[in-house]
């Protein structure tokens, strides 16, 4: 399965490195090949199934613990893969198989965009094997990827403070309204007394009016009177 990220091959690990001793059970070696033959044939699903069986046989396999996360990975279930390839890079094992388990953590970490793990799985790898260049290509592409997700992530928090004050703003504007609202229907009581109170004024006007008109007469009544006695 060494081999890189993008544009680049993801080989299986078919039969090197010496992951398969001499005693290894028959019925383990025949599952392992098996499972071989069905992930050129991109069979992933059923290749998994031939793994796990010879994992049944013998849960020490590295080769068959390698290869069952290989096949996991091709089925993009990337935590499982990443899983298996983590127990596999804390066992022991010679410096450049160790390197080709870390490498393709990295490369699980980096499908499941976990990108600072991926950095540090690449790493580690690149310490068992400094000029491997697949490993160092992710590399760099995973901290190409790790800044453009935090780029991404910083303006995803840029937005959600804008849109929290964009909210407050009109939480307030609604709380306004809603005073504006509150005092308008106080407001028909205030007019309808208003409206009494003028009716009243209106009333009291008339009648002084009245009064008003009364005393005019009786005057000009008293002159006429007093006119009339005068000629007498």
């Amino acid at each position: 399965m060494k081999g890189s990220f993008f544009l680049k091959s993801f080989f299986l690990l078919i039969l090197g490195f010496g992951f398969i001793t001499a005693g290894m059970a028959q019925k383990e070696t025949k599952l392992l090949r098996q499972g071989n033959t069905l992930y050129k044939q991109g069979k992933y699903k059923d290749a998994e199934m031939s793994y796990r069986k010879a994992l049944e046989t013998n849960k020490g396999s590295v080769k068959g613990q390698f290869n069952l996360a290989d096949a996991m990975y091709k089925q993009k279930n990337f935590d499982e893969s990443s899983r298996i390839f983590g127990s596999l890079a804390d066992s022991k094992l010679d410096k450049e198989t160790k390197a080709h388990v870390l490498h393709n953590l990295g490369n699980s970490y980096l499908e499941a965009h976990q990108y600072d793990k991926s950095i540090y799985a690449y790493k580690q790898s690149l310490l068992n094997s400094p000029q491997d260049k697949d490993t160092k290509y992710n590399l760099e592409y995973a901290k190409a990827m790790l800044k453009k997700q935090q780029q991404q992530q910083q303006q995803n928090k840029n937005q959600q403070n804008k849109d929290q004050q964009k909210k407050d703003q009109q939480q307030k504007q609604d709380q306004q309204n809603s005073n504006k609202d509150q005092q308008k229907k106080n407001q028909p009581d205030q007019k309808k007394i208003s409206k009494e109170d003028a009716e009243r004024m209106l009333e009291a006007l008339k009648n002084d009016e009245k009064k008003t008109l009364e005393k005019v007469k009786k005057q000009k009544a008293s002159v006429q009177q007093a006119n009339i006695e005068k000629d007498w």
